[in-house]
């Protein structure tokens, strides 16, 4: 029960700094109970960015999958990232396991 207790605390920890880094760019990977922050610098989409707005700056992606729930989420995969979007804005942008970290 500890266990479970310390890995949501460092998933906000980590969530907290991602969110209130400033400049920092980061990822946050979480394997199993194991969450950690590195940075990243992987260009990708701001929230509230329009899916015309993305496809202009980083082209086609390389998958679109179908909106899903309500309100509808649509994810768009690109190489390094993938983008979802809530009806036409981005909600947020992740990076994807096998992109570069900044060294």
């Amino acid at each position: 029960m500890i266990r479970a207790g310390r890995s949501v605390r460092t998933a906000a920890l980590a969530i907290g700094i991602a969110a209130f880094g400033g400049a920092l760019h980061a990822e946050i990977i979480a394997i199993g109970d194991q969450v950690s922050v590195r940075e990243t610098d992987v260009q990708r989409p701001g929230r509230g960015m329009s899916m015309k707005a993305v496809e202009a700056k980083f082209g086609t992606p390389q998958e679109r999958r179908a909106a899903v729930g309500k309100p509808p989420i649509t994810r768009w995969d690109y190489p390094a990232f993938s983008v979802f979007f809530e009806y036409e804005h981005v909600i947020d942008a992740v990076v994807n396991p096998t992109a570069q970290a900044a060294p």
